[in-house]
């Protein structure tokens, strides 16, 4: 009687290693562990009736008609002119045959691809055909079709274990990196030089996000169709995020006073004066603005607001001007 690992072995290098899925497994290992454990053998269609009775010889079991239509080898072929490099196709591929990075074309492997079909459901702007395999159609007879499928099996098998070491490895160091970084949070801030650098990250992660905050209300202020309460809140809002990036501009040029070179430190504190001279102006327009329109609460709100900017400003410019001896 063989035993299990065995069983397991053979059933796995039987199968055609399409690592399609279609037997309801996440590729073909995983079918033949379940057939194994008593699965039926008549769950792979690009194995075909073939497929069966040989699984059907190593089990013991008798064969069976096939539960989906046989499917002859197939491969995939981007239609390069319409792929907008989203990298889905590349994310589905079991066996990484598929070649490109966000943004950019891709392009299949022809000799790597297994006609899965696992990329063309992802592929939101349906680019994805799949045809005939050249080499297949090119066997000329039954020993040539055999050795196309064999080296189909090989380079399938070994494709979808070194995706899934990746993968293995990608996650491995994922968790290091969140374990790292719990780490650093949990310790004591005992090192002045990198906390100065984590803060400095820090700000410009958060200048990065306001900026973008900042660009959603100014298209939002844009619509012509905004009442005027919306549109002053909007405002109110917007000069807030150039505030506060004023003051994240101040604080970064300010972090790099002791650490960086004295010419690039002084480009900070322009740039951070610039910044505060920009929000001081548009203070000023706003509290402008509130004038015209005769709203007490939204006069008095700009006035603070102009206030907080010229603070800002005088402290951007006694960071920038030169120490007295």
């Amino acid at each position: 009687m063989t035993d299990q690992p065995t069983l397991i072995e053979a059933i796995d290098a039987t199968l055609p290693q399409t690592q399609c899925g279609k037997c309801g497994h996440d590729g073909c290992r995983p079918y033949a562990e379940a057939i194994a454990e008593g699965e039926p053998i008549n769950r792979c269609p690009p194995g075909g009736d073939e497929t069966v009775v040989r699984l059907a010889e190593l089990t013991g079991r008798s064969t069976l008609p096939l539960e989906q239509p046989a499917q002859s080898p197939l491969v995939a072929r981007i239609r390069e002119d319409e792929c907008i490099g989203c990298t889905k196709c590349i994310q589905a591929c079991p066996v990484d045959a598929i070649l490109g990075a966000a943004k950019q074309m891709h392009t299949v492997i022809e000799s790597e691809c297994t006609g899965c079909e696992l990329c063309v459901a992802p592929c939101p702007v349906d680019c994805i055909d799949l045809l005939p395999h050249p080499e297949w159609q090119a066997a000329s007879d039954e020993r040539a079709q055999r050795d196309y499928l064999a080296k189909r099996a090989t380079l399938g098998r070994q494709r979808h274990d070194a995706r899934n070491r990746r993968l293995a490895r990608q996650a491995e160091e994922k968790r290091r990196r969140r374990a790292e970084r719990q780490a650093q949070r949990a310790a004591p801030a005992n090192k002045p030089a990198e906390a100065a650098t984590t803060s400095s990250a820090s700000l410009r992660t958060t200048r990065v996000s306001l900026l973008a905050s900042l660009k959603r209300v100014d298209r939002q202020r844009q619509d012509a169709s905004l009442a005027d309460a919306d549109r002053r809140d909007l405002e109110r809002r917007a000069e807030e995020l150039r505030s506060r990036l004023a003051d994240i501009d101040r604080q970064l040029a300010e972090g790099t006073e002791h650490t960086a070179r004295p010419a690039s430190s002084d480009r900070q504190r322009r740039f951070a004066v610039n910044a505060a001279e920009q929000a001081r102006r548009r203070a000023r327009q706003q509290l402008a603005h509130a004038q015209r329109q005769g709203d007490d609460k939204t006069i008095e709100a700009a006035r603070d607001q102009l206030a907080r900017a010229e603070r800002m400003l005088e402290q951007a410019r006694e960071a920038l001007a030169p120490p007295s001896h």
